[in-house]
């Protein structure tokens, strides 16, 4: 045999050489896939080789302080396609569409995408979708699926919120604690070839994870009261718009908030207002989507406005604390009062209410009394206890949306700012910041955060997460509380707040007659704030009423509203009497 000659030996290494590095990095290369990316590919190909169906976890429910399901989950099924596995698919389309009660082309066209899985409708009853299992249409698949539904329909509405056709928080306590209560979905696995036709009847399933069930502070009996009350009140006055809120001041539990127009939470984007109703088809989209965003709005927590007479009582509070007054001090009042060059005068101008006490001017409303005491206080010290309130911040309330209140800047606070801030004008607030500052006057001078939330819990009733609110800093001292509470009792006593007495309980309260803008217009807000038993506070309310026809006093619009709702409420709550009210 001829020996290979020096160059064949050469190329023949060259090529053993070539062929070794070749083998060198497919070993490198195989073993890079099987220690880093094995899992990846195994994942990819597991994709490729399944088609999977989301299982809607049922959302958790939302609870009032007893346990009543306010916003609760319903089981129905959901109805899908499988593109790859139709056999027919007009007929198909035209058994879904009869059925489910669509559209035949809308249908035939879902049917004729190309895509793995799509779904033709959601929220199907459970006795159609037994129509449709019948009938064992191949690449149909029913699944199950949840719906929200509202056994209250418009109780709390703006409160409570909906949600949209992906079962995500809208608004209100659904989507403040949407995190909660949405759960995690699960899957329907299916073996399927590489076309995405099935090769097997078994089904993995990975079960989806629930929702937790949110326990919130509302009493349904109370909302229900609140909301009876300031519907009547509204309709009878022939008003814009009103609003209850019932809180408990020592720690800011909030038993009722009622806005009055609502809407039904089953149907949230149907028009309540008539009239818009006659004409909806002609809005624009945008349009649309204002006059729902108003429907929708909670005035409570997401409008401000002047809040007249009942802020009287933060600069009582603030001039008792300060110690520029007493409970016993005298004033005189003319019927008017002159600051800086202008002349403003009280409510009950042109009579007067003459020679009075500090305690005796709080009764009465007396306009005059409190630019004296504001001028006492003096505009840093006044805007400072503003600030102290909470005027110039948001409560904390757990919703979105909150509105802050539009003060004056420090510097620009004059002469005649100063004594129409000391009556609740020129500058603007929500009427949850006014109840929380009130809470603070009442409950021994703390801040407290109103809320909704109390803990979460699972189906068998087992707490998974508890809530804490903590209490905000003293504003006033307990000294000064107690004057106040004693005050404000002789104000429905004796004062303008007498309508809302309820014999055998000890009531505290202001009444308030707010003149919208323009001056001028026309147009008041009358309101009530009132809390008891006086002495040891455990509710306080708030009644407003915008725009009422005719008499407009917020003592006589409000009170007997008042009245009527702590009749009903303070029983309910098994607070004892503890008076004697002829």
């Amino acid at each position: 045999m001829d020996k290979l000659s020096f160059r064949s030996r050469k190329r023949l290494f060259i090529v053993l050489v070539c062929f070794a590095l070749s083998l060198a990095v497919l070993s490198m290369r195989v073993g890079y896939i099987m220690l880093f990316k094995a899992e990846e590919y195994q994942k990819m190909a597991y994709e490729q080789q399944t088609r999977d169906r989301l299982i809607t976890p049922k959302r958790g429910s939302i609870l009032d302080r007893n346990g009543k399901g306010m916003a609760v989950t319903e089981s129905v099924s959901a109805v899908s396609v499988i593109h790859a596995q139709i056999e027919n698919e007009e007929e198909t389309a035209e058994a879904l569409a009869e059925i489910l009660d669509l559209d035949y082309e809308e249908v035939l066209e879902d049917i004729s995408e190309n895509v793995a899985l799509k779904r033709i409708k959601s929220k199907v009853d459970k006795e159609t979708a037994s129509k449709l299992r019948e009938l064992e249409l191949p690449g149909v698949m029913i699944d199950e699926d949840v719906e929200r539904t509202y056994p209250y329909y418009t109780l709390a509405a703006s409160v409570i919120g909906f949600v949209g056709k992906d079962n995500q928080g809208i608004i209100g306590l659904e989507s403040k604690y949407e995190e909660y209560l949405k759960g995690e979905a699960g899957k329907l696995l299916t073996l399927t070839d590489s076309k995405g036709r099935r090769v097997s009847d078994s089904e993995e399933r990975i079960e989806p994870v629930d929702g937790e069930n949110l326990v919130t502070s509302i009493d349904v009996v109370i909302q229900q009261y609140a909301e009876q009350e300031i519907a009547a009140a509204v309709e009878a006055k022939n008003a814009k718009s009103g609003l209850i809120i019932v809180m408990n001041p020592q720690n800011g539990e909030i038993y009722a908030m009622a806005n009055y127009p609502t809407f039904d939470l089953n149907e949230p984007f149907t028009i309540n207002d008539v009239e818009l109703a006659a004409i909806w088809d002609t809005f624009t989209a945008e349009e649309k989507n204002d006059y729902l965003n108003h429907m929708w709005r909670n005035k409570a927590i997401n409008d401000t406005y002047e809040p007249g007479s009942t802020f009287k009582i933060v600069t009582a509070s603030t001039g008792l604390e300060e110690g520029v007054i007493t409970p016993e001090s005298k004033f005189t009042c003319t019927g008017s009062m002159v600051v800086g060059g202008r002349t403003i005068k009280c409510w009950r101008y042109p009579r007067t209410h003459g020679e009075q006490t500090f305690a005796e001017g709080v009764r009465n409303s007396c306009n005059p009394v409190f630019m004296a005491v504001a001028e006492r206080i003096g505009a840093d010290t006044f805007y400072d206890y503003m600030v102290k309130f909470g005027f110039a911040e948001k409560t904390g309330i757990d919703l979105n949306g909150e509105a802050v209140g539009i003060l004056h800047d420090k510097e620009g606070i004059g002469p005649v700012e100063l004594a129409t801030m000391s009556f609740g004008q020129t500058f603007q607030i929500t009427p949850i910041q006014l109840l929380r500052a009130a809470a603070a006057v009442v409950n021994g001078g703390r801040l407290v955060t109103p809320h909704f939330a109390l803990k979460t819990v699972d189906d068998e009733g087992f707490t998974v997460n508890t809530f804490d609110w903590p209490q905000g800093e003293r504003v006033i001292s307990e000294e000064t509380s107690e004057e106040m509470r004693e005050i404000l009792e002789s104000v429905v006593a004796e004062g303008t707040g007498n309508k809302a007495q309820v014999p055998g309980y000890r009531i505290g309260g202001k009444t308030a007659t707010s003149q919208k803008l323009p001056r001028g217009s026309g147009k008041y807000i009358a309101s009530f704030m009132a809390f008891a038993p006086a002495d040891d506070p455990q509710v306080m309310a708030l009644v407003l009423i915008d725009e009422p026809e005719g008499v407009y006093y917020g003592g006589t619009v409000a009170g007997p509203v008042m009245k009527d709702l702590l009749s009903n409420i303070l029983p309910y709550l098994n607070i004892e009497k503890t008076a004697e009210i002829e």
